[in-house]
């Protein structure tokens, strides 16, 4: 009889953080990919820059790669941010998180405002949403979105801003290889994917959601699930050898299916609009029977750890049954 793999010699919780481990590892690979093939799509520097006109191919190219991008970190957002939150913000800050700190008139370079989301702005600099330019020209300190219009613009877009988005993955890359995860870090992974998919949707008002230019928000939410659930799934098999762990593991399971049912019911990768009418802190009946309405109420209730149904309540069981300490 031959000797058991290294891994098969592991105990369950060793088990569950190599898994975890390896998979970040893979996601964390296939997303410097995806930054190397945006950078590499974008249009040799000239004279006049580049535009969706007139290089469509280019930027459709971009845009597919741009998606790429989106789509490896959303998956793994959850553990990243927590490790890294720092080069997080730097990756993944919104607009106006940016501009509060201070104005950054200069959309190309890879200071002030930086990111994919700075990326997908210019990428997207002829259709953002009427929802969009009123939300963003009100904040003070707003610089309309352009593409490049000449070469300096075209390569500082390609060396500095798609670069200092490469630099931010190689960084987390190189940080994360000698780190030693622990339960309670790789379990919060999951606990923030899921807690993220209710503050990526409960927003103050229309035009303000996270990948807003290229109308890809609902597409994140699917990512980060996706993500969620492919962590926990290293869990599983230490969890079902606790006590309760079996039945413990069916609710986080449904949890899951919950949410994929409510994503698979709605079309296309954006959010469902917005009402127009929409206050957060107290919506209308009306409006909360609307599509973006009764996704607010079903992941609000998900993510509600007060909810003995929700799915939050039932991973914060797990994290028990595990002897992880919560992450809230």
């Amino acid at each position: 009889m031959g000797s058991m793999s290294c891994e098969q010699s592991l105990d369950p919780r060793s088990r569950a953080l190599t898994g975890v481990e390896a998979y970040l590892d893979a996601e964390l690979e296939v997303l410097r990919g995806a930054v190397e093939d945006l950078a590499a799509a974008a249009p040799a520097p000239d004279d006049d820059g580049w535009n969706a006109r007139e290089d469509a191919a280019a930027v459709t190219e971009m845009k597919a790669a741009w998606r790429r991008v989106r789509a490896s970190y959303e998956r793994i957002e959850g553990a990243l941010g927590h490790l890294f939150p720092s080069i997080a913000h730097s990756a993944d800050g919104r607009y106006e998180a940016f501009i509060e700190e201070a104005a950054d008139v200069n959309l190309f370079d890879g200071e002030g405002v930086t990111g994919m989301h700075a990326v997908e702005r210019v990428l997207w600099a002829d259709a953002h949403s009427p929802a969009v330019i009123a939300f963003e020209s009100a904040l003070p300190g707003y610089a309309p979105a352009a593409f490049p219009s000449d070469e300096a613009a075209a390569r500082a877009f390609r060396d500095e801003l798609v670069g200092r988005l490469a630099g931010d993955v190689a960084a987390m890359q190189e940080s994360f290889g000698p780190l030693a995860l622990d339960p309670a870090t790789a379990f919060r992974g999951v606990t923030e994917s899921v807690e993220e998919q209710v503050e990526k949707v409960d927003l103050p008002g229309p035009g303000e959601d996270e990948s807003r230019y290229a109308g890809a928000t609902l597409d994140d939410m699917r990512a980060n699930l996706e993500g969620g659930r492919e962590i926990y799934e290293e869990f599983r098999p230490w969890l079902v050898q606790q006590g309760e762990g079996p039945a413990v593991d069916a609710a986080v399971v449904a949890g899951f299916d919950r949410i994929a049912a409510v994503y698979d019911s709605m079309p296309g990768t954006a959010l469902p609009e917005v009402p127009e009418t929409w206050n957060s802190a107290s919506p209308t009946t009306a409006d909360l029977g609307t599509p973006y309405g009764q996704l607010v109420t079903g992941l609000a209730r998900e993510s509600d750890p007060d909810d003995d149904g929700s799915l939050i309540s039932a991973m914060n069981r797990a994290a028990d049954a595990l002897r992880i300490p919560r992450a809230r």
